[in-house]
């Protein structure tokens, strides 16, 4: 904040604006964006292993395996988006306090008391002496295990359908020559599928992107929570008094999430065009046609 800005009262103008918006909750809205960044960036690359893992366990030879992968996509994708984004933070912080409870806690009284979940102050997580940051790294983790398990479903899908799509004769080929079953996934199956996943991913990855509001959902502050706080009316007793700014504040996120799309849309179209280059895939024939006209 400026050095003028000891007396709100006396601003008006350019002023009064600037020091509205370097205040230090619009340094929080500020920080939110980077919070969603972060989310994305974390998120993405464990949704796509919980993806890879459920596709391998939906193709293995193992039945109970297999039918795990198969469940866990269908039940997933089958369940609201939001049930799972709320369910998945609370089972595990209270299966996780569950567990706390029966190490760290000398009682014999039960967790479950009628519609309460209560255990003791040394199994709480995090602990109430803990700083602030501890509760905010807990929450984060809590919010992208739940997006990672929703996600990583939808992945799972995909994937799965891409090493559907990989010539059935190339792996049957790989074997012929003697290669195990670990070895045709690793040296065929796996580095053709992504030519086919690739159309599905940077779908799913939009949808993620769209996701992000949810955290607000989970109580984390993120942006939606901060242009709904600072777009409100104030009152009197608030240093900056203002009529009701959210359409402001919301078209800034607005902005924000557009621009996200645009940018992904033309990275993610080059990664396809290089990666399809060459290959019998719809995006390889259509740059065949293109380079031969």
């Amino acid at each position: 904040m400026f050095s003028f800005c000891s007396d709100p009262s006396v601003l008006d103008g350019l002023a009064w604006l600037s020091c509205y918006l370097t205040t230090g909750t619009h340094m929080l809205f500020y920080a939110s964006f980077g919070v969603v960044l972060l989310l994305l960036a974390i998120t993405a690359p464990i949704a796509l292993l919980f993806g890879y893992g459920g596709a391998m366990a939906s193709r293995s030879r193992i039945a109970p395996l297999r039918w795990f992968g198969k469940v866990y996509t269908s039940m997933v994708r089958s369940v609201p988006d939001i049930v799972f984004f709320l369910f998945v933070p609370i089972a595990l912080d209270q299966g996780l306090e569950w567990l706390r409870h029966q190490a760290l806690c000398d009682s014999d009284a039960p967790v479950r008391q009628g519609n309460d979940f209560v255990v003791c102050a040394a199994a709480k997580l995090p602990l109430s002496t803990s700083p602030e940051w501890v509760h905010d790294i807990y929450a984060m983790t809590l919010a992208v295990i739940a997006f990672s398990v929703v996600f990583g479903a939808f992945a799972a899908n995909v994937l799965y359908g891409a090493m559907q799509a990989v010539p059935r004769a190339q792996l049957e080929t790989a074997e012929a020559y003697g290669m195990t079953p670990r070895q045709v996934s690793r040296r065929i199956l796996v580095p053709q599928m992504w030519t086919y996943a690739l159309p599905g991913l940077s779908n799913l990855w939009m949808i993620l992107i769209k996701a992000t509001p949810l955290l607000f959902l989970l109580g984390i502050e993120d942006i939606v929570y901060w242009a709904r706080e600072l777009g409100g009316a104030k009152t009197s007793s608030f240093a900056y008094p203002h009529p009701d700014w959210r359409l402001y504040y919301f078209l800034a996120v607005l902005v924000f999430y557009l621009l996200m799309t645009w940018v992904s849309e033309r990275v993610l179209d080059r990664v396809i065009r290089r990666l399809s280059a060459g290959q019998a895939t719809m995006a390889g024939e259509a740059q065949r046609k293109a380079g031969a006209l």
